[in-house]
C-alpha cells in the first residue's frame, strides 16, 4: 500500500491520519516498561502504531485505544484487524474525556498533541492531531488518574515544557514521576522531548539520556538495538 509502513510483525496503513508514524511514537512504544500488564490503554492512537508495538511486546495484554478523529480511528481499526494481534486490540472513536471502561488499566500510554496557544494549522485534521486546548493536559491527567490501577503506570512523550506541566498536574493527584528519558537528536543537541513514567507512590527518579543519531543519517547503536524487534532494517 502506498501509505503503509511495514514492521517485522505488522503493517501500518497511514491513510487519513494527520500524524504519520514518527520517532516520538516508536520510541515511546519501545521504551515503555512494565512487568506484565494485562490491560493497556493507548490515548490518541492515530495510526495505531504504539498499540501494535505494545501488543507485540506484551503477549498476554488486551490493548485498548481511543482516537477522537473518526477517519484515523477507522484506519487504526483496519490496522488492528489486519495484524496477528487482532483479537487483543480494539479502538474506540471517542474523546478521552468521554471514555469509560469497566476495569482499570495496568498501563496507559500517550503521544498527545502539544501545541497550546500557538498558531493553529489551517488543515483541521492536523490541528486536532497537533494542537491541545488550554485545559487538555489537566483533563488528560485527571482521566488517567481515574482509569489507572493503583499499581499502574502512565507513560507519555512530550516536549519539555508540556512534560513538566503534566508532571506537576500529576503530583496534585498523587501521580509521581518515576522515570525520565531525555531524547536528543545527537550528542551536541539539547533534549527536545521527554519520555516520562508516572506512578502512584514516590520513588527515586531514574534519569537517562537517549541519543538518536550518531551522525547525520546514521542512527546510534542504542537506537538500532531498541528497535531491532520492530524495524526491518535491523
Amino acid at each position: 500500500m502506498k501509505n503503509s509502513f511495514r514492521f517485522k510483525q505488522f503493517e501500518v496503513d497511514q491513510s487519513n491520519c494527520a500524524m504519520k508514524i514518527n520517532t516520538d511514537g516508536v520510541l515511546l512504544g519501545a521504551m515503555v516498561q512494565h512487568e506484565n500488564p494485562k490491560r493497556i490503554l493507548d490515548i490518541g492512537t492515530g495510526t495505531g502504531v504504539i498499540a501494535l508495538m505494545l501488543a507485540q511486546r506484551f503477549a498476554s495484554a488486551q490493548v485498548h485505544a481511543v482516537e477522537i478523529d473518526e477517519q484515523a480511528s477507522a484506519t487504526a481499526k483496519r490496522n488492528f484487524e489486519h495484524s496477528a494481534f487482532s483479537k487483543r486490540l480494539s479502538v474506540a472513536h471517542i474523546a478521552i474525556e468521554q471514555y469509560h471502561h469497566p476495569e482499570k488499566f495496568d498501563l496507559i500510554v500517550a503521544n498527545p498533541p502539544f501545541f497550546v496557544n500557538d498558531y493553529k494549522n489551517a488543515e483541521p485534521k492536523k490541528e486536532i492531531a497537533r494542537h491541545a486546548s488550554n485545559t487538555f493536559f489537566a483533563e488528560l491527567i485527571k482521566k488517567v488518574d481515574e482509569l489507572l490501577n493503583d499499581d499502574g503506570y502512565f507513560w507519555f512523550v512530550l516536549p519539555i515544557k508540556q512534560a513538566d506541566e503534566v508532571v506537576c498536574r500529576g503530583e496534585e493527584l498523587g501521580l509521581y514521576e518515576m522515570k525520565r528519558i531525555s531524547l536528543h537528536s545527537d550528542v551536541s543537541k539539547p533534549e527536545f522531548r521527554r519520555i516520562i513514567c508516572l506512578g502512584r507512590g514516590r520513588a527515586d527518579l531514574g534519569k537517562e539520556d537517549f541519543i538518536i543519531y550518531e551522525r547525520e543519517k546514521k542512527y546510534t547503536k542504542a537506537y538500532e538495538a531498541l528497535l531491532k524487534d520492530f524495524f526491518l532494517a535491523y
